[in-house]
């Protein structure tokens, strides 16, 4: 592809640019100029104001489970109670099978917990919108499912069923199941549902790519690839779709670390066979989860929660099990990927990369920050002593940052949770920028929209239009526009250990994409309304939908 973008600001990866023309040949970024090129391209965008980025990088996403749900019961985009049932409904009607209906699963979810009392749905809801087909519906956040009658019958999920370590199975009052399952309870049901075929999984990883495409994401690391909630190991659907030429995108997949392993190195000599250094779709990260979510009183604190069912929530790994596992896995050369949500995961993972890093380990005592990729993403609830951890170690903070603000999880769900101290400990990205800490950002899509725009938008407001309180969470938090950008690019691309990803630049491959407007000329109140309007994927368009007003000059190159 040869394309010039004239009359257009440029923000690098790190800074805006004085340039206003960016020339791309053969796929490839030959020249940052100003006015029109020497020798015109075949193409030519006249963007009038708008700015181009890279593409870009998700460093948390689902890819592969959000493509797959989008294509099934897919029930995210629900306002109310009412509005999941009647899509529940009308997908129940539309997939029936004229076989069996007791083998004829509905799978899908995207409900949100703040549409039931306590967060927890039940069985007898779903039984009226599916009474005659199992059902297992996972929750947006993906650390719940909803059940329904036939689906608990079809796993043998009653009274007597044993918890697993880790897990919570939500009963009345006689110890019956009521339709609720958290972590890895998810399991008893999902362990039932019929396995998604080959053609299912690369459906999903297509659908997943183009709808990351749309929102001008290039790169991505997917958080879990492996067997998890239902959804199956997209390892090899990845490898394929890289030899077929599919996959243009940019893929570090995390290998998901079992929450039962046993035999460290017997494990890790299993991850070493899967690791791929190279291509499009690499294996180089390992992804442990090492607690839940606020929501489901699962997220791990070094208090009780403040709410009348108390407790601590859920550790997954003991602290010898970190720090023998990541001493382990870091020798081995891989990055580690951790999900902490809670101030005592967090401050488990830092303890754990803190003493890898002592002398006398075998872990990362001689490895400069430059080298080591580990990070810790979600970071919501975090002790402030442990702030200054992140830079001091050298370990990214992996922000989700559309979830910093007053939506209903947050008002009905984790305020009230967590009390008054660790309420003001929420999302503290301004103090991780403060002190120094290497940022990145991702989405944590089907958890919530991959729109880059909006998560940037809350990073800069701690607020966002349709969240249920407009009152900032926490205002000094906030960070500015270039910090978010840069960790939405080169941050993430760090993570990826990218070439070609998270800057734009002389000599690499173009993945860039054309924003809607300049917003470093709006109100930060108003970044929410940017779209993505051109991708640009290892050097060739994936997405283009420039309005007719965006002057374009083409001819017969591609």
């Amino acid at each position: 592809m040869d394309l010039d973008i004239l009359d257009v600001a440029i923000f690098d990866g790190e800074a805006l640019r004085p340039e206003n023309r960016v020339s791309i040949r053969d796929g490839t970024i030959t020249e940052i100029g100003t006015g029109p090129a020497a020798v015109p391209a075949e193409r030519t965008i006249t963007a009038e104001g708008r700015l181009l980025t890279p593409g870009f990088v998700d460093a948390h996403v689902h890819t592969t489970f959000g493509g797959q749900e989008a294509l099934a019961c897919d029930i995210s985009a629900a306002g109310t109670l009412n509005e999941a049932l009647q899509m529940i409904r009308n997908y129940v009607a539309d997939t029936a099978s004229t076989t069996d209906p007791a083998n004829d699963w509905v799978i899908g979810g995207g409900w949100s917990m703040s549409h039931f009392p306590g967060g927890d749905p039940s069985a007898d809801i779903l039984d009226e919108a599916c009474p005659d087909r199992p059902a297992i519906l996972l929750s947006a956040d993906h650390h719940s499912a909803w059940v329904n009658t036939k689906a608990m019958t079809a796993a043998g999920l009653d009274e007597t069923s044993t918890v697993p370590v880790g897990g919570v199975i939500v009963t009345d009052s006689t110890g019956c199941p009521t339709g609720c399952l958290h972590e890895s309870a998810i399991d008893l049901v999902s362990a039932h549902v019929p396995v998604a075929s080959d053609e299912e999984v690369l459906a999903g990883l297509r659908e997943g790519q183009r709808y990351l495409n749309s929102l001008g994401v290039t790169a991505w690391m997917d958080a879990i690839v492996g067997d998890y909630g239902g959804h199956r190991d997209p390892y090899g659907t990845y490898v394929g779709a890289e030899e077929s030429g599919e996959l243009h995108s940019e893929v570090v997949g995390s290998l998901w670390w079992p929450r039962g392993v046993e035999d460290i190195d017997t494990e890790v000599a299993r991850l070493t066979a899967l690791a791929r250094t190279d291509g499009r779709f690499r294996a180089t990260s390992v992804k442990f989860m090492l607690d839940g979510i606020v929501e489901s009183r699962t997220a791990a604190m070094s208090n009780e929660y403040t709410c009348t069912c108390g407790g601590f929530g859920t550790s997954y790994f003991t602290r010898a099990h970190l720090e023998a596992s990541f001493s382990a896995l870091d020798a081995a050369g891989f990055d580690i990927h951790c999900h902490a949500i809670g101030d005592a995961a967090v401050k488990a993972a830092l303890d754990a990369f803190e003493a890898i890093r002592s002398p006398g380990t075998t872990g990362s005592a001689t490895a400069g920050p430059g080298e080591r990729r580990h990070h810790i993403a979600h970071v919501q609830v975090v002790d402030p002593a442990d702030v200054p951890r992140f830079a001091e170690l050298g370990i990214t903070a992996n922000l989700q940052a559309l979830w910093a603000c007053h939506d209903e999880q947050m008002i009905d769900l984790n305020l009230p949770y967590l009390g008054a101290e660790r309420s003001g400990w929420l999302y503290p990205f301004g103090s991780f920028a403060r002190t120094g800490a290497h940022l990145a950002m991702g989405s944590d899509w089907p958890v919530s929209t991959a729109n880059p725009w909006d998560a940037i938008h809350v990073a800069l407001n701690r607020s966002h239009p349709t969240a249920a309180d407009a009152a900032p969470l926490l205002p000094d938090q906030a960070i500015d526009l270039t910090t978010a950008l840069r960790a939405y690019t080169a941050g993430s691309a760090h993570l990826l250990r990218s070439a070609d990803n998270g800057r734009i630049r002389p000599g690499m491959h173009a993945n860039l994409a054309l924003a809607s407007a300049n917003p470093f000329e709006l109100s930060p109140t108003d970044i929410t309304g940017i779209t993505n309007e051109l991708t640009i994927c290892n050097g060739r368009i994936v997405h283009d939908a420039l309005p007719p007003h965006a002057p374009t000059t083409t001819d017969s190159a591609s």
